[in-house]
């Protein structure tokens, strides 16, 4: 699924307007219909609305809800922002349509004076200010957006909430925002959802297909998407009848030390349930019978140190090498790694501690080979490529950092980004707070270094590896709980995460 800065946004609609063709105050009744039939399924009768509207067409959005919402028996209060006297078009049209309804209030805020009293049981909506918002609020309209965030009602956003930018960081701007419960967004996420910024005020957010046309969006480009399953389906392989374990490519896994031994088999199982066809592990002697025994469908490469990985075994027979899950940081780990790095050609997954060793051995970036994947959490990010002010800005670091060297950068958190050589950013629709255990990321290690081995380019690897892993941890939540669900619960989902996948 795309994700469209605000001007193809807007180009997206007066495209549909032109060529579908639909005048501009029917494609917002279309708009309002879809908001109606979301909140009508979820919202009953016993709770009223509050709906506080500006004079754009955001407002207009709220008014044809609001009428709709009335009609159906809701009891409804909308309440104009009179911070101008311009409106919109449309705006005025659906006014003219509500303002005279008998089972419906319309009155005009001028002053946080005429703010009206909200309850619990209430559900205020939000339809102030659009996507195409550029300036922080402040002054009258900040003082309502404070007198809405601290009631305590349930709050929809209409579109984005009222005071973020949807392009750009809006949290170094001191404006007032709308805290919302919930966001309904129009046909494309806006790249202000993907940012943990923005969570505070944009709450649990649902895109609505308000049927925009299909010529525009197939045709239109963009370097932001948001990976659902249509997505990453068509990317699985199926098997041949006649394949056989050769078929499915050899992968090594470099990890585990003295005491993070369990990190090497979460990533070891995960790459063999990934579907891998033969894997050695190479570990310290100190792992042979923890590897052996909880996992003996690996094979091992033994290290010839009884505590951390300090050699580079024979790699002439491997597909792919994922490295760095409970590894360490001892001195002649590090130079192993470097050895690893002028030995190996081929794509290979970097995370953990082989992350950590590149940070304090910058100059050895420039030698990864081409399309290798690093896979850190934030603070790994950091000292890599250096500290940034907003989520937009580590955006843009990460997507330097991937064109520069020429590797592709999973940036681990709630929808995790995939930032790929060309520039491109793929966040990912799957996953849940309960993924952030220990061992969470040994797990989507290993998966990726399965698929890589398997014949996936390092972008198919990278992109379905984050998607079924989130799977994973989704199937596992359900399960048992964000609470309770550990690593190892999530390979145990993955053979139902591709099941999933592949119908």
């Amino acid at each position: 699924m795309k994700i469209l800065s605000i001007d193809k946004i807007r180009a997206a609609d007066a495209y549909t307007i032109e060529h579908e063709p639909i005048p501009s105050i029917d494609l917002m009744e279309r708009a309002a219909t879809q908001l109606f039939k979301w909140i009508s399924k979820r919202v009953d009768q016993t709770h009223g609305f509050k709906i506080f509207a500006g004079p754009g067409n955001n407002g207009g959005d709220g008014l044809a809800l609001g009428r709709m919402l009335a009609e159906a028996g809701y009891e409804v209060e909308i309440y104009i922002i009179r911070y101008t006297d311009k409106t919109s078009e449309d705006f005025r049209i659906n006014y003219e349509r509500t303002a005279n309804l008998k089972n419906i209030k319309v009155s005009d805020i001028r002053n946080g004076e005429d703010f009206p009293e909200v309850g619990e049981e209430d559900v205020v909506v939000d339809a102030v200010f659009g996507s195409g918002l550029t300036r922080p609020v402040k002054g009258f309209i900040a003082e309502i957006i404070n007198k809405i965030n601290s009631s305590p009602a349930v709050k929809v956003a209409i579109d984005t909430p009222s005071g973020i930018f949807s392009d750009n960081s809006s949290v170094e701007e001191d404006g007032a925002i709308i805290r919302a419960d919930y966001t309904l967004g129009f046909q494309f996420p806006k790249l202000a959802f993907m940012m943990a910024e923005n969570d505070p005020f944009v709450g649990e957010w649902h895109i609505l297909d308000i049927g925009l046309h299909h010529d525009y969006i197939n045709s239109v480009t963009t370097d932001n998407f948001f990976t659902i399953k249509e997505d990453v389906a068509p990317l699985l392989k199926k098997r041949r009848k006649f394949s056989h374990k050769g078929t499915y490519g050899h992968a090594l896994l470099i990890a585990g030390s003295y005491g993070k031994m369990g990190a090497a088999v979460l990533a070891a199982k995960a790459c063999l349930r990934a579907g891998v066809g033969l894997l050695h592990v190479h570990i310290p002697k100190v792992g042979y019978q923890i590897m052996q025994t909880a996992l003996p469908e690996a094979m091992i490469s033994l290290d010839r140190y009884e505590n951390y990985f300090s050699e580079v075994p024979d790699l002439s027979m491997y597909n792919a090498i994922g490295i760095g899950p409970g590894l360490g940081m001892e001195h002649q780990s590090q130079m192993a790694l470097k050895l690893l790095i002028q030995e190996f050609g081929k794509p290979m997954v970097f995370d953990a501690d082989a992350l950590n060793i590149l940070s304090e051995n910058k100059t050895w970036l420039a030698f990864l080979p081409a399309g290798s994947i690093l896979t850190p959490h934030p603070k790994e990010f950091e000292r890599l490529a250096g500290k940034w002010n907003n989520d937009f800005e580590k955006l843009e670091m990460q997507r330097d950092f991937s064109k520069r060297y020429n590797i592709y950068v999973v940036l681990k958190g709630a929808n995790t980004s995939v930032c790929t050589p060309d520039g491109k950013c793929y966040f990912n629709s799957t996953g849940n707070p309960g993924m952030a255990t220990a061992g969470s990321g040994d797990v989507l290690t290993g998966i990726i270094t399965g698929l890589l081995s398997q014949g996936y380019s390092p972008g198919q690897a990278a992109v379905l590896g984050v998607y079924l892993h989130g799977l994973a941890g989704d199937f596992s939540a359900k399960k048992l709980g964000q609470e309770s669900m550990i690593a190892g619960d999530m390979v145990k989902m993955l053979g139902k995460a591709f099941k999933h996948l592949g119908r």
